[in-house]
C-alpha cells in the first residue's frame, strides 16, 4: 500500500506519468516514420512535463518556483532545438507552447479551458500537432487525425470523472454519460480505422490492440471510480501503442 501511495505521489500526481505517456505516443509515430532521434524525445518530454506542471500548479503557493522551472525548461528546449534541429522546428515548438498557454493561464481573462465543449478538442489538437507536425519534417494529415481522434476520446472519461465539479458545460452534462461513452467509442474506432489504412501493418496492429483496451476502459468509466482509474489506467492508453509495438516486435 505504501509503495502505491509513493507511486501516486511522485509519479502520477507529479505529472511525470502523463508526460511519459504523451512522449511514448509521439515516439510511436516517430518509429513509424523512421525518424527516431533522442534529442527530439527529450524535447517532447520536457515540453509535456513543464506544460502539465504549469497547468496544475497555477494557483499553488509554489507557482513562482514552477514558473522558474518552466523558464529553465524553455531555455533547455530552445538549446536542444538549436543544436539538433533548425529554425522551423523552433517556430513549430513556440506555436505549440503558445497554444498551451492559451489553454489554461490564469492571467488571461478568458482562456480555452473555460469555453464549453472545446477543451477536449483543444487537448487533442495540441497532442496531434506534436505527433504530426513538430516531430516530422512536413505535416502528416493522417497522423494528425489519428492523434486528434484518439486523444480527444481519452479526455472524455476525465469529463465523466469531473462532471459534478466542472463549472462549465461538458459532454457528460450536455448529452449524458452513456452518450459521451458512445462518442468516445466512435472517435477511437475512427482512429483505429485510419491507422489500418495509413500506418504500417505492425503499427496498425499495435494501435488496434490499444483500441481494444481503450474501449474497455471507456466502458467502465464512471463518476464514482477512484481517481487512479483515470489518472493511471486511462492515461496509460496513450503509451500503449508503443508498448504493444515492442511486444509485437520482440515477443
Amino acid at each position: 500500500m505504501q509503495s502505491l501511495n509513493l507511486l501516486k505521489k511522485y509519479v502520477i500526481s507529479s505529472q511525470l506519468f502523463v508526460s511519459l505517456m504523451g512522449t511514448l505516443f509521439a515516439v510511436f509515430f516517430m518509429l513509424e516514420q523512421h525518424l527516431f532521434r533522442l534529442p527530439t524525445v527529450v524535447l517532447i518530454f520536457i515540453t509535456f512535463f513543464s506544460g502539465y506542471l504549469y497547468t496544475k500548479y497555477q494557483r499553488h503557493r509554489f507557482f513562482k518556483k514552477i514558473l522558474i522551472f518552466n523558464v529553465v525548461c524553455g531555455f533547455c528546449s530552445a538549446v536542444i532545438i538549436y543544436l539538433n534541429h533548425n529554425e522551423i522546428r523552433l517556430l513549430k515548438w513556440l506555436v505549440i507552447v503558445t497554444l498551451g498557454l492559451l489553454y489554461n493561464s490564469v492571467f488571461l481573462e478568458n482562456y480555452i479551458r473555460k469555453v464549453p465543449l472545446l477543451k477536449i478538442f483543444y487537448v487533442g489538437l495540441t497532442w496531434a500537432l506534436i505527433n504530426s507536425w513538430l516531430i516530422l519534417p512536413a505535416f502528416h494529415p493522417e497522423i494528425f487525425l489519428i492523434s486528434l481522434l484518439f486523444v480527444t476520446a481519452l479526455v472524455l472519461p476525465f469529463d465523466i470523472r469531473d462532471m459534478n465539479d466542472d463549472d462549465i458545460v461538458t459532454f457528460p452534462k450536455l448529452i449524458g454519460v452513456q452518450n459521451t461513452k458512445y462518442l468516445a467509442y466512435l472517435m477511437v474506432f475512427s482512429a483505429c480505422v485510419l491507422s489500418i489504412f495509413f500506418l504500417k501493418p505492425e503499427f496498425a496492429a499495435a494501435f488496434f490492440c490499444t483500441s481494444v483496451i481503450t474501449f474497455i476502459l471507456i466502458f467502465f468509466s464512471e463518476n464514482s471510480n477512484r481517481d487512479s482509474y483515470f489518472s493511471f489506467w486511462v492515461e496509460m492508453c496513450s503509451g500503449l501503442p508503443f508498448l504493444f509495438l515492442l511486444l509485437l516486435k520482440y515477443f
